[in-house]
């Protein structure tokens, strides 16, 4: 049997989704971008999973773009419809999703980074955008992503100088959420999932959804009317009225996401 090329493992209310080609640095080809897409149509669908991870097989979370591929002419192939390079980058998601880098993630491996919610990393981990090294631009979101997490001039430098950082500088810069030992990134993903687990799961995709459409809005006013329009949405939810009962009734709230 062909192997997955990536893996989806239901863990209680959360999923684990892992790119497996480590003997490629899970480079992104046409079966991974195949593989990614139909694993988080796996993430959105199940109502019992509330929080996705993103993984790599092997030392390494993805090197990037299959650069053999692309020299081929089969660029194309490395991108879905839905979800652009590497069925992730432009995919629209409603779920929580954590990047678990036990290793580096570079070029595109950065961008499917950026492309998630929270990033956990292990002091093994780097990351940076060194296309300019092979005359090519990073054209999956790493060029106005990184500047989103990382000051400007930072991020202008890993764009121009294709150098990488570590985790521990993207850590101290705020692009890393947690940082952990080496091997451990799995793990330290798994007990951020279980704190967001924790709460209403779909308060929580609200909350995210407002986040990003949010990004960018200046008035004060037209983002309290976004805010009350999710507020009112959840108040019509069978949770809403589990959370303040669970309040009132000074125990733990058993979520059913409805």
């Amino acid at each position: 049997m062909v192997p997955r090329m990536v893996e989806y493992e239901k863990q209680g209310n959360l999923a684990v989704l892992t790119i497996n080609r480590p003997d490629a640095r899970n480079a992104v080809n046409g079966a991974v971008a195949q593989g990614m897409e139909a694993a988080i149509d796996e993430l959105e669908n199940d109502n019992e999973v509330w929080v996705g991870i993103l993984t790599g097989a092997g030392p390494v979370f993805c090197a990037g773009a299959d650069l053999k591929e692309i020299n081929s002419g089969n660029a194309l192939a490395l991108s879905t419809e839905r979800g652009g390079f590497a069925g992730i980058v432009l995919r629209e998601r409603t779920k929580p999703l954590i990047a678990a880098c036990d290793g580096p993630a570079l070029a595109g491996g950065t961008e499917i980074v950026l492309s998630c919610d929270l990033v956990v990393a292990s002091t093994d981990g780097r990351f940076g955008i060194p296309e300019v090294k092979r005359s090519l631009v990073a054209a999956a979101g790493g060029l106005f992503r990184l500047e989103r997490v990382l000051p400007r001039n930072i991020a202008t430098e890993l764009a121009i100088t294709g150098d990488p950082i570590s985790a521990e500088r993207a850590y101290e810069l705020g692009m890393v959420n947690e940082l952990c030992e080496p091997g451990a990134a799995l793990d330290t993903a798994r007990r951020l999932a279980e704190r967001i687990c924790a709460n209403a799961p779909l308060a929580v995709r609200e909350s995210l959804r407002l986040l990003r459409e949010l990004r960018g809005i200046q008035d004060d006013a037209e983002g309290i009317r976004l805010s009350g329009g999710a507020m009112a949405t959840l108040m019509g939810t069978t949770d809403f009225t589990e959370g303040l009962t669970a309040f009132i009734e000074k125990r733990e709230p058993n979520w059913t996401a409805s």
